[in-house]
């Protein structure tokens, strides 16, 4: 999505509402601004790739299609086995019990923590406290960019600055 775009612009206008929508799906509102932003993206291809085609072809309701989107992705969310571990609910923790890491994989994990920690260190401060609110404390966009006295398109793009460069560390480390 480009600023300036009919996408972007609808992303603007409908996001609040969208994640509004998403989150009692999830009940997660962070999870639900990740839901929403990977709608907006597919949203966007698929305007763009209708766009592309010999004959012009248009979503007939754009709003409804978003909303369908998300809906979507939400329910496709919760269907992951993931999702349905709660870290509160102890007798999930003991069925993890059986899948504790060996002393080898134990020191791989080390490792790579030890290296994100360090590509974190090199990181600006303002992309740093981004990623931290992010990923570390479950912070929402909007409140990353209150923070840093950003927009809320400039604070993901922090965070996903942050989180490519840990990437690029760990290939690199590896």
């Amino acid at each position: 999505m480009t600023p300036g775009t009919p996408e972007f612009d609808a992303y603007l206008r409908h996001r609040s509402a969208l994640i509004d929508y998403a989150a009692p799906i999830l009940g997660c509102r962070a999870r639900a601004e990740d839901v929403v932003q990977e709608a907006f993206v597919r949203y966007s291809r698929r305007q763009k790739s209708m766009a592309g085609a010999d004959a012009p072809q248009s979503i007939g309701d754009p709003v409804s299609y978003l909303y369908r989107i998300v809906r979507n992705l939400a329910l496709d969310w919760l269907r992951k086995p993931e999702a349905a571990l709660k870290a509160d609910d102890g007798r999930d923790l003991e069925r993890l019990a059986d899948a504790a890491a060996t002393p080898e994989q134990v020191m791989m994990q080390r490792d790579q923590v030890r290296v994100l920690a360090e590509a974190l260190e090199e990181l600006p401060e303002r992309t740093r406290v981004a990623f931290t609110m992010r990923r570390l404390e479950g912070r929402s966009l909007q409140e990353i960019a209150d923070h840093l006295g950003v927009s809320v398109v400039r604070a993901h793009q922090l965070v996903k600055d942050a989180v490519r460069h840990g990437a690029e560390r760990l290939d690199r480390s590896t």
